[in-house]
Protein backbone atom coordinates (compact mmCIF):
# COMPACT_ATOMS: atom_id res chain seq x y z
CA UNK A 1 0.00 0.00 0.00
CA UNK A 2 2.84 2.36 0.83
CA UNK A 3 4.35 1.65 -2.59
CA UNK A 4 1.03 2.41 -4.27
CA UNK A 5 0.80 5.72 -2.42
CA UNK A 6 4.34 6.59 -3.47
CA UNK A 7 3.51 5.78 -7.08
CA UNK A 8 0.32 7.86 -6.91
CA UNK A 9 2.26 10.81 -5.50
CA UNK A 10 4.96 10.50 -8.17
CA UNK A 11 2.42 10.40 -11.01
CA UNK A 12 0.51 13.35 -9.57
CA UNK A 13 3.69 15.35 -9.16
CA UNK A 14 4.72 14.69 -12.76
CA UNK A 15 1.26 15.65 -13.99
CA UNK A 16 1.39 18.92 -12.07
CA UNK A 17 4.63 19.84 -13.84
CA UNK A 18 3.09 19.44 -17.28
CA UNK A 19 2.53 22.50 -19.44
CA UNK A 20 -0.73 24.41 -19.37
CA UNK A 21 -2.15 24.76 -22.86
CA UNK A 22 -3.91 27.88 -24.02
CA UNK A 23 -6.85 27.53 -26.39
CA UNK A 24 -4.81 28.32 -29.49
CA UNK A 25 -2.06 25.79 -28.74
CA UNK A 26 -4.62 23.15 -27.81
CA UNK A 27 -6.44 23.68 -31.10
CA UNK A 28 -3.21 23.46 -33.09
CA UNK A 29 -2.23 20.20 -31.42
CA UNK A 30 -5.70 18.76 -31.96
CA UNK A 31 -5.57 19.57 -35.69
CA UNK A 32 -2.06 18.12 -35.98
CA UNK A 33 -3.22 14.83 -34.48
CA UNK A 34 -6.52 14.60 -36.36
CA UNK A 35 -5.22 15.60 -39.79
CA UNK A 36 -1.59 14.44 -39.73
CA UNK A 37 -1.60 11.78 -36.97
CA UNK A 38 1.27 13.69 -35.37
CA UNK A 39 2.17 11.54 -32.35
CA UNK A 40 4.21 14.31 -30.72
CA UNK A 41 1.14 16.55 -30.79
CA UNK A 42 -0.93 13.76 -29.26
CA UNK A 43 1.67 13.24 -26.52
CA UNK A 44 1.64 16.95 -25.60
CA UNK A 45 -2.14 17.01 -25.52
CA UNK A 46 -2.39 13.90 -23.34
CA UNK A 47 0.41 14.98 -20.99
CA UNK A 48 -1.07 18.43 -20.51
CA UNK A 49 -4.44 17.04 -19.37
CA UNK A 50 -3.20 14.07 -17.36
CA UNK A 51 -3.66 16.17 -14.24
CA UNK A 52 -7.36 16.36 -15.11
CA UNK A 53 -7.51 12.57 -15.46
CA UNK A 54 -5.78 12.02 -12.11
CA UNK A 55 -8.06 14.50 -10.40
CA UNK A 56 -11.14 12.70 -11.69
CA UNK A 57 -9.71 9.29 -10.77
CA UNK A 58 -9.26 10.43 -7.16
CA UNK A 59 -13.02 11.04 -6.89
CA UNK A 60 -13.67 7.30 -7.31
CA UNK A 61 -11.28 6.04 -4.62
CA UNK A 62 -14.21 5.45 -2.27
CA UNK A 63 -15.30 2.50 -4.41
CA UNK A 64 -12.26 0.56 -3.20
CA UNK A 65 -10.35 0.29 -6.48
CA UNK A 66 -6.55 0.81 -6.42
CA UNK A 67 -5.64 4.37 -7.31
CA UNK A 68 -3.06 3.22 -9.86
CA UNK A 69 -5.76 1.29 -11.72
CA UNK A 70 -8.14 4.24 -11.60
CA UNK A 71 -5.45 6.53 -13.03
CA UNK A 72 -4.73 4.01 -15.77
CA UNK A 73 -8.40 3.84 -16.75
CA UNK A 74 -8.62 7.64 -16.64
CA UNK A 75 -5.63 7.80 -18.97
CA UNK A 76 -7.32 5.39 -21.38
CA UNK A 77 -10.41 7.58 -21.38
CA UNK A 78 -8.24 10.62 -22.06
CA UNK A 79 -6.63 8.91 -25.05
CA UNK A 80 -10.03 7.91 -26.43
CA UNK A 81 -11.14 11.51 -26.09
CA UNK A 82 -8.06 12.74 -27.98
CA UNK A 83 -8.67 10.23 -30.76
CA UNK A 84 -12.32 11.19 -31.22
CA UNK A 85 -12.05 14.93 -30.55
CA UNK A 86 -13.21 17.18 -33.40
CA UNK A 87 -11.57 20.63 -33.08
CA UNK A 88 -14.00 22.08 -35.63
CA UNK A 89 -16.83 21.95 -33.10
CA UNK A 90 -15.42 24.90 -31.17
CA UNK A 91 -15.36 23.10 -27.81
CA UNK A 92 -12.33 23.03 -25.51
CA UNK A 93 -10.66 19.64 -25.36
CA UNK A 94 -10.83 19.54 -21.57
CA UNK A 95 -14.61 19.93 -21.66
CA UNK A 96 -14.92 17.09 -24.15
CA UNK A 97 -12.39 14.84 -22.40
CA UNK A 98 -14.20 14.96 -19.04
CA UNK A 99 -17.01 12.75 -20.35
CA UNK A 100 -14.67 10.11 -21.80
CA UNK A 101 -12.51 10.01 -18.67
CA UNK A 102 -15.54 9.65 -16.42
CA UNK A 103 -17.08 6.93 -18.59
CA UNK A 104 -13.84 4.93 -18.64
CA UNK A 105 -13.44 5.08 -14.86
CA UNK A 106 -17.08 4.20 -14.24
CA UNK A 107 -16.88 1.19 -16.55
CA UNK A 108 -13.82 -0.04 -14.67
CA UNK A 109 -15.42 0.42 -11.24
CA UNK A 110 -18.57 -1.41 -12.29
CA UNK A 111 -16.61 -4.27 -13.89
CA UNK A 112 -14.60 -4.81 -10.73
CA UNK A 113 -17.24 -4.13 -8.08
CA UNK A 114 -18.37 -7.74 -8.00
CA UNK A 115 -17.84 -11.06 -9.73
CA UNK A 116 -21.45 -10.60 -10.87
CA UNK A 117 -21.57 -8.00 -13.63
CA UNK A 118 -23.50 -5.01 -12.35
CA UNK A 119 -24.61 -3.67 -15.71
CA UNK A 120 -23.41 -1.25 -18.35
CA UNK A 121 -26.42 0.72 -19.63
CA UNK A 122 -26.60 4.45 -18.94
CA UNK A 123 -29.54 3.89 -16.58
CA UNK A 124 -27.67 1.23 -14.60
CA UNK A 125 -24.59 3.43 -14.38
CA UNK A 126 -26.67 6.31 -13.11
CA UNK A 127 -28.25 4.02 -10.54
CA UNK A 128 -24.93 2.55 -9.41
CA UNK A 129 -23.19 5.88 -8.88
CA UNK A 130 -26.14 7.95 -7.63
CA UNK A 131 -28.31 5.56 -5.63
CA UNK A 132 -26.63 6.10 -2.26
CA UNK A 133 -26.56 9.88 -2.66
CA UNK A 134 -30.23 10.06 -3.69
CA UNK A 135 -31.22 7.68 -0.91
CA UNK A 136 -29.43 9.77 1.73
CA UNK A 137 -31.10 12.96 0.50
CA UNK A 138 -34.56 11.40 0.46
CA UNK A 139 -34.06 10.06 3.98
CA UNK A 140 -32.92 13.48 5.23
CA UNK A 141 -35.92 15.20 3.66
CA UNK A 142 -38.30 12.63 5.13
CA UNK A 143 -36.72 13.03 8.58
CA UNK A 144 -37.07 16.81 8.33
CA UNK A 145 -40.79 16.40 7.68
CA UNK A 146 -41.14 13.87 10.47
CA UNK A 147 -41.83 10.99 8.08
CA UNK A 148 -40.51 7.46 8.25
CA UNK A 149 -40.11 5.67 4.92
CA UNK A 150 -40.25 1.90 4.69
CA UNK A 151 -37.94 0.08 2.32
CA UNK A 152 -40.49 -0.24 -0.48
CA UNK A 153 -41.41 3.44 -0.36
CA UNK A 154 -37.75 4.45 -0.39
CA UNK A 155 -36.98 2.21 -3.36
CA UNK A 156 -39.99 3.55 -5.24
CA UNK A 157 -38.91 7.15 -4.66
CA UNK A 158 -35.34 6.34 -5.78
CA UNK A 159 -36.67 4.68 -8.94
CA UNK A 160 -38.77 7.76 -9.73
CA UNK A 161 -35.91 10.14 -8.96
CA UNK A 162 -33.33 8.38 -11.14
CA UNK A 163 -35.80 7.24 -13.78
CA UNK A 164 -35.32 3.47 -13.62
CA UNK A 165 -37.69 0.54 -12.92
CA UNK A 166 -38.31 -0.39 -9.29
CA UNK A 167 -36.88 -3.87 -9.89
CA UNK A 168 -33.55 -2.34 -10.96
CA UNK A 169 -33.37 -0.42 -7.69
CA UNK A 170 -34.06 -3.55 -5.66
CA UNK A 171 -31.42 -5.55 -7.54
CA UNK A 172 -28.84 -2.79 -7.23
CA UNK A 173 -29.54 -2.49 -3.51
CA UNK A 174 -28.62 -6.13 -3.07
CA UNK A 175 -25.44 -5.80 -5.10
CA UNK A 176 -24.27 -2.65 -3.35
CA UNK A 177 -24.96 -3.92 0.15
CA UNK A 178 -23.92 -7.54 -0.35
CA UNK A 179 -20.68 -9.18 -1.27
CA UNK A 180 -19.43 -12.13 -3.26
CA UNK A 181 -19.69 -15.45 -1.41
CA UNK A 182 -17.35 -18.41 -1.66
CA UNK A 183 -18.62 -21.29 -3.76
CA UNK A 184 -17.14 -23.60 -1.13
CA UNK A 185 -19.56 -22.36 1.54
CA UNK A 186 -22.09 -25.02 2.60
CA UNK A 187 -25.74 -24.52 1.78
CA UNK A 188 -26.91 -25.49 5.28
CA UNK A 189 -25.62 -26.07 8.79
CA UNK A 190 -26.02 -29.85 8.46
CA UNK A 191 -22.86 -31.90 8.48
CA UNK A 192 -23.76 -33.39 5.11
CA UNK A 193 -24.70 -30.04 3.62
CA UNK A 194 -23.57 -29.59 0.03
CA UNK A 195 -21.28 -26.79 -1.01
CA UNK A 196 -22.74 -24.24 -3.43
CA UNK A 197 -20.23 -25.31 -6.07
CA UNK A 198 -21.92 -28.74 -6.13
CA UNK A 199 -25.12 -27.09 -7.34
CA UNK A 200 -23.51 -25.49 -10.39
CA UNK A 201 -24.44 -26.94 -13.76
CA UNK A 202 -21.69 -28.97 -15.38
CA UNK A 203 -21.00 -27.15 -18.65
CA UNK A 204 -18.67 -29.84 -19.98
CA UNK A 205 -19.74 -31.90 -22.98
CA UNK A 206 -22.02 -34.74 -21.91
CA UNK A 207 -21.54 -38.35 -23.03
CA UNK A 208 -24.37 -38.29 -25.58
CA UNK A 209 -23.08 -35.03 -27.04
CA UNK A 210 -19.53 -36.41 -27.23
CA UNK A 211 -20.69 -39.50 -29.13
CA UNK A 212 -22.76 -37.43 -31.53
CA UNK A 213 -19.87 -35.02 -32.12
CA UNK A 214 -17.45 -37.90 -32.79
CA UNK A 215 -19.89 -39.50 -35.23
CA UNK A 216 -20.47 -36.24 -37.09
CA UNK A 217 -16.75 -35.50 -37.26
CA UNK A 218 -15.95 -38.94 -38.68
CA UNK A 219 -18.78 -38.68 -41.22
CA UNK A 220 -17.58 -35.27 -42.36
CA UNK A 221 -14.02 -36.60 -42.62
CA UNK A 222 -15.15 -39.43 -44.91
CA UNK A 223 -17.10 -37.02 -47.14
CA UNK A 224 -14.10 -34.71 -47.43
CA UNK A 225 -11.75 -37.59 -48.27
CA UNK A 226 -14.04 -38.68 -51.09
CA UNK A 227 -14.30 -35.10 -52.35
CA UNK A 228 -10.50 -34.65 -52.21
CA UNK A 229 -9.99 -37.89 -54.19
CA UNK A 230 -12.11 -36.39 -56.98
CA UNK A 231 -9.44 -33.72 -57.53
CA UNK A 232 -6.32 -34.10 -59.64
CA UNK A 233 -2.89 -34.09 -58.03
CA UNK A 234 -2.27 -30.39 -58.53
CA UNK A 235 -5.67 -29.39 -57.17
CA UNK A 236 -5.22 -31.63 -54.12
CA UNK A 237 -1.81 -30.11 -53.48
CA UNK A 238 -3.17 -26.56 -53.62
CA UNK A 239 -6.11 -27.31 -51.31
CA UNK A 240 -3.89 -29.16 -48.84
CA UNK A 241 -1.30 -26.36 -48.71
CA UNK A 242 -3.91 -23.58 -48.52
CA UNK A 243 -6.43 -25.11 -46.10
CA UNK A 244 -4.91 -28.07 -44.27
CA UNK A 245 -1.50 -26.67 -43.45
CA UNK A 246 -0.64 -24.46 -40.47
CA UNK A 247 0.30 -21.78 -41.30
CA UNK A 248 -1.34 -21.77 -44.72
CA UNK A 249 0.84 -21.25 -47.79
CA UNK A 250 0.42 -18.02 -49.74
CA UNK A 251 -0.74 -17.94 -53.34
CA UNK A 252 2.55 -16.36 -54.30
CA UNK A 253 4.71 -19.09 -52.72
CA UNK A 254 2.62 -21.82 -54.38
CA UNK A 255 2.92 -20.04 -57.71
CA UNK A 256 6.70 -20.00 -57.46
CA UNK A 257 6.80 -23.73 -56.63
CA UNK A 258 4.34 -24.69 -59.40
CA UNK A 259 5.71 -22.26 -61.97
CA UNK A 260 2.38 -20.41 -62.18
CA UNK A 261 1.22 -16.86 -61.59
CA UNK A 262 -0.46 -15.99 -58.30
CA UNK A 263 -3.72 -15.32 -60.16
CA UNK A 264 -3.59 -18.72 -61.85
CA UNK A 265 -3.12 -20.46 -58.50
CA UNK A 266 -6.14 -18.56 -57.16
CA UNK A 267 -8.22 -19.71 -60.14
CA UNK A 268 -7.17 -23.33 -59.62
CA UNK A 269 -8.02 -23.09 -55.94
CA UNK A 270 -11.50 -21.70 -56.67
CA UNK A 271 -12.09 -24.40 -59.28
CA UNK A 272 -11.01 -27.11 -56.82
CA UNK A 273 -13.38 -25.84 -54.15
CA UNK A 274 -16.24 -25.72 -56.65
CA UNK A 275 -15.48 -29.31 -57.69
CA UNK A 276 -15.40 -30.44 -54.05
CA UNK A 277 -18.69 -28.74 -53.30
CA UNK A 278 -20.35 -30.38 -56.27
CA UNK A 279 -19.00 -33.77 -55.21
CA UNK A 280 -20.20 -33.31 -51.61
CA UNK A 281 -23.67 -32.30 -52.73
CA UNK A 282 -23.85 -35.38 -54.92
CA UNK A 283 -22.91 -37.69 -52.03
CA UNK A 284 -25.76 -36.90 -49.69
CA UNK A 285 -28.33 -34.24 -48.88
CA UNK A 286 -26.99 -34.41 -45.31
CA UNK A 287 -23.85 -32.64 -46.46
CA UNK A 288 -25.89 -29.46 -46.77
CA UNK A 289 -25.92 -29.32 -42.97
CA UNK A 290 -22.13 -29.04 -42.92
CA UNK A 291 -21.42 -26.81 -45.94
CA UNK A 292 -24.33 -24.36 -45.64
Amino acid sequence: MALDNATDFSMSRQAMKAELLDAETELRLAYAWRDQRDEQALHRLITAYMRLAISMAAKFKRYGAPMNDLIQEAGLGLMKAADKFDPDRGVRFSTYAVWWIKASIQDYVMRNWSMVRTGSTSAQKSLFFNMRRVQARLEREAATEGLELDRHQLHQMIATEIGVPLRDVELMEGRLSGSDFSLNAVQSADEDGREWIDALEDEREQAAEAVEHTHDTEQLRQWLLIAMNALNDRERFIVRERKLREPARTLESLGVELGLSKERVRQLEAAAFAKMRKNLEAQSSEVQHFIA
